[in-house]
């Protein structure tokens, strides 16, 4: 499971810094020490600082899950930047954005931070706590009845601060004024109980299990645990004794007691309550620590210890409590049909691979190869090679010519299979540096990736589930990549349908679409190269002759009569250049023209139109049209199985499917209409073909896991 550590220490990363100023900090040693115990228990770990930047570091660290995958979890140990309500500023940040956290949440704090809200709420529950009074100033009157030695500390502070015993007016007025002036806030007196001062520690909820005692032993000096004590400034050493030498009835009651005192504030996860056991054996409620130290020489987990919880046993243990409070002892219990063994390991190597996944994304992404660039293209082939050479999958050569087409096949070869079709090129001649990867809290960017990467990606992960299951070589599985998808795949076709009449079905990885839906409907395309020429005209002569620039402007805008959006027709002018000498007028105008369609008649009327609008009778005018590249359409078909096997795994897991037509020609439509085809497989994109090209990253997880249940059904 993926795990945040969240704490304050150093960044003071607010909009503004204002109020009372957090005081107290984890130390690093303790932090690296969480961390190791949490790495030990198999748990991929990561530190980040409480601060106002830490949504989005979550959102990169832990984005959103799939159903059924248990999200990660963050360990709290913030303690806040600033404010009097500063434990709760974490808790609720990760509340509103929806992940789990171990600790207690913002209410809990509030209650627990604000002594004199506690012992409220404790009177009111009928658990005994010292008699107490409130002291807003030094100099507002002490109304309750209370005995001397009095206990002062701020009502709203930790850690000990401004704790102190007084035994007259004039010190309760000395040390209420120091509070005032060092904490702006009012002070909380309470009677001093004479005695043994116990704590104890809880762990777990429903109901959580109370640790053994532990008796603070002080020594000479104050019998109260001071801040100067818990900092190692006051010169001395308070003895730990755990469990605390109290009589078995005593145990029980203060166990039971701290038990009343968690559920009363509502805790989760863990909490110490500390008492004072008077000399009649009677023990008094002082406060509730919601945040309980986890230093290694604190009493939580010197207590811990004496019950065979070593600190990495203890804060896995911490780990798995709030995750059985958050997700429940079972991970799969949103799946409505049994799920085989198998299966469930396909879903978690999946799952457990996020960052593995998105590194190789990384990689792929940063490997430019566009149409035009023979070695960026060579490069990929062989990065390639050695990846299915791992994956056990061999070349076959009868479907691959070493130039456009490359086919590989598992063990079981891919004959009565699957054959996935993906292009390794990125369509477009840019010039200059690629654009490189980059990670956004729901999109993963850089050139190429998802009009060619992202589908790479998925498949390689949903191979590489398999291959660990020890299955891949079992499955009749084959892969066609092609170099060419920037020139439609002039080179590569041929190669393609004969490949295609091996296997059972076709998957293109395509990207899709937002929803999980893929493409069950592709427009082809003809792709036409225009040629204007005429002779050279100066600029303002007064020839009735047009020139040959105004001549295809005049053209080229009856070709928008020729599209219809009822009959899924459209012919654009895609590209224009001009030629010209000097400060003459154009002489040769050279345009690309497109047409997309799904009928092909009405395909075979529109270029008849084109070639009519571009035929010139006018005198040194000449025009030529001719077809520079033709992909047909992929065409509906009315219960493919491949769309109802995919729809059907994707209800068992959970995951968004469904259908859309596309406007682009893609590979799929090079396939005989007899097979089943499914293309837009790879993860929702947005802007294609640009350098801004980016895919969702929660469909990167969702389609590898729906391609890998796929293939473990076949």
């Amino acid at each position: 499971m993926k795990i945040a550590i969240v704490y304050n220490r150093e960044s003071k990363a607010v909009i503004n810094l204002f109020g009372t100023l957090n005081r107290e900090k984890y130390g690093l040693e303790t932090i690296k020490n969480i961390k190791d115990a949490l790495v030990a228990g198999g748990h991929q770990v990561k530190t980040f600082e409480g601060d106002k930047n830490i949504i989005k570091k979550l959102e990169e660290f832990m984005p959103s899950v799939i159903s059924g995958e248990r999200p990660g979890l963050v360990f709290n140990l913030s303690y806040g930047i600033q404010g009097k309500g500063r434990y709760m500023h974490v808790p609720g940040i990760l509340e509103m954005i929806g992940v789990p956290y171990v600790g207690s949440g913002p209410q809990t704090h509030a209650m627990a931070l604000d002594k004199i809200v506690t012992k409220m709420i404790l009177i009111q529950k009928g658990l005994p706590t010292p008699k107490f009074a409130v002291m807003d100033k030094p100099d507002s009157p002490l109304r309750e009845q209370l005995k001397y030695p009095l206990i002062v500390k701020p009502k709203d502070e930790a850690v000990s601060f401004g704790l102190k015993i007084v035994h007259n007016e004039d010190e309760l007025r000395e040390g209420v004024r120091g509070i005032y002036e060092a904490f702006q806030t009012p002070t909380l007196v309470e009677e001093y109980i004479e005695g043994r001062e116990v704590n104890v520690g809880l762990l777990g909820n429903n109901p959580p299990e109370a640790l053994p005692p532990v008796e603070l032993v002080f020594g000479d000096g104050p019998q109260i645990y001071t801040y100067e004590d818990k900092k190692s400034l006051s010169g001395r050493t308070i003895e730990k004794v755990c469990p605390a030498p109290l009589t078995e009835e005593q145990t029980k009651k203060v166990q039971q007691l701290a038990i009343d005192t968690f559920n009363a504030l509502d805790c989760y996860d863990s909490a110490r309550v500390d008492f004072r056991i008077d000399k009649d054996g009677n023990p008094y409620i002082l406060e509730v620590n919601s945040m309980a130290s986890l230093g290694a020489t604190g009493s939580f987990v010197f207590a811990a210890d004496k019950i065979g919880l070593d600190y990495v046993k203890l804060m896995n243990r911490l780990i798995e409590v709030a995750a059985e409070r958050y997700f429940g002892p079972h991970l799969m219990n949103t799946m409505n049909e049994e799920v085989t063994e198998e299966a469930l390991q396909i879903f978690n190597i999946v799952t457990g691979n996020r960052d593995k996944i998105e590194g190789e994304l990384k990689a792929w992404t940063n490997l430019p190869s566009w149409t035009e660039d023979p070695v960026g293209l060579s490069a990929v082939v062989r990065k390639l090679e050695e990846r299915f050479k791992k994956l056990g999958l061999t070349l076959v050569d009868q479907y691959t010519n070493e130039r456009s087409a490359w086919t590989f096949e598992s063990k079981a070869g891919f004959k009565g299979g699957t054959l996935f079709v993906l292009p390794i090129d990125i369509p477009g001649n840019r010039r200059g540096f690629p654009i490189p990867f980059r990670k956004e809290e729901e999109w993963l960017y850089g050139e190429g990736i998802a009009s060619s990467r992202g589908g790479l990606v998925t498949l390689l992960s949903a191979l590489s589930a398999l291959k660990e299951l020890k299955l891949l070589g079992k499955k009749n599985i084959g892969v066609f990549f092609y170099a060419d998808e920037g020139r439609g795949m002039r080179y590569s076709s041929t190669t393609l349908r004969e490949a295609a009449k091996e296997a059972k079905q076709i998957i293109v990885m395509q990207p899709g679409f937002s929803g999980g839906k893929v493409a069950d409907q592709r427009r082809g395309s003809k792709k036409y190269s225009v040629i204007v020429e005429g002779d050279p005209q100066r600029v303002g002569n007064l020839s009735k002759q047009l020139d040959v620039l105004s001549y295809f402007i005049q053209q080229a805008e009856k070709l928008k009569e020729i599209s219809s959006r009822d009959k899924k027709l459209t012919v654009a002018v895609q590209d224009v250049q001009s030629d010209r000498y000097s400060v003459l007028l154009p002489h040769r105008v050279h345009a690309t023209v497109y047409v997309t369609f799904i009928n092909e008649k009405l395909a075979q009327e529109a270029e008849a139109q084109l070639r009519e609008i571009f035929k010139s009778n006018s005198r040194g005018m000449q025009t030529y049209v001719e077809k520079l590249v033709e992909r047909p359409p992929l065409l509906r078909k009315k219960n493919n199985p491949l769309i109802q096997k995919l729809s059907k795994i994707s209800g068992q897991w959970n995951i968004p499917f469904g259908t859309e037509s596309s406007l682009l020609a893609t590979a799929a439509g090079e396939i005989s209409n007899e097979l089943p085809v499914v293309c837009g497989f790879a993860p929702a994109s947005k802007d294609l073909y640009t350098p801004n090209e980016a895919i969702h990253r929660q469909e990167l997880i969702q389609r590898s896991l729906l391609l890998a249940m796929f293939l473990l059904d076949q």
